[in-house]
């Protein structure tokens, strides 16, 4: 398994929980306040639909684009009997939609595997003018959790020089300020919001199952005895409260 490469992943991602709608709702009701008019939006590295799905549960339409057919195919199936959102082929440096279609572009948990530059410079072309860029990530909150914070430190007991790619915890305002501002974007504003998901045993391992990141640092072995370790954690737990924090960047389009 490569770096980026979530193929044999797919099948996992619909346990991964959604994000907060408390704070999505927020940054819809800004970006709707500030344009005036309903939004047309892009889930832009949409994978198998999580973020796609929250969009639609607070109101939303507009389009999915994700390059990995496997997880593609999740998330067309995912939507087969609804209409709210078109599912496209694309990529967030080349997302094949037309100039000026979208009011609010959205990446989730996926800004971080990007050429920023060229994503960037994309995402001004699709929008409107005065549309808006937000890139969240939904972390696990493992400060509030003993428990989280017991099987975080075992994992890197495991794999002690582990480099995460983004778990979206580390990401800093200046960071993101770097590659925003100065790139044809602006008035950069950033949110967060505690949320808890209750979940089975399976479900959790499930979760990390698709986590890519780890598993390629680790290998096969000491990933599957870091899924085993987790087990047993959890040995007397049917169910797990997992404490998430939803953090998100937004930024509107100079155009």
């Amino acid at each position: 398994m490569k770096h980026g490469d979530f193929t044999e992943l797919a099948k996992f991602y619909i346990d991964r929980p959604g994000y907060s709608l408390t704070l999505l709702e927020y940054i819809k009701d800004h970006v709707e306040k500030s344009l005036g008019r309903a939004l047309t939006v892009a889930d832009v590295g949409a994978g198998t639909g999580k973020l796609t799905e929250n969009l639609e549960q607070i109101g939303l339409t507009g389009y999915a684009v994700e390059p990995n057919d496997a997880m593609r195919q999740e998330g067309i199936r995912l939507f087969a009997d609804r209409n709210t959102f078109e599912w496209k082929a694309g990529f967030a440096e080349e997302t094949n939609l037309p100039d000026n279609c979208v009011d609010w572009v959205l990446m989730g948990s996926s800004f971080h595997w990007t050429d920023a530059p060229r994503a960037v410079a994309e995402f001004h072309r699709i929008l409107r003018p005065g549309g808006y860029f937000t890139a969240i990530w939904n972390p696990r909150d493992i400060k509030r959790s003993e428990l989280h914070t017991e099987i975080e430190n075992m994992i890197y007991k495991e794999v002690p020089n582990m480099k995460r790619v983004s778990s979206g915890g580390t990401v800093s305002t200046e960071q993101m300020a770097e590659k925003l501002l100065g790139s044809g974007y602006k008035d950069l504003i950033f949110m967060e919001s505690d949320h808890d998901e209750l979940m089975s045993k399976e479900r959790y391992i499930n979760i990390w199952r698709s986590v890519n990141d780890i598993r390629v640092q680790a290998g096969e072995e000491r990933f599957q005895k870091i899924l085993d370790n987790i087990d047993s954690l959890l040995a007397d737990y049917s169910e797990i409260s997992v404490p998430y924090k939803s953090r998100a960047w937004t930024a509107q389009v100079c155009k």
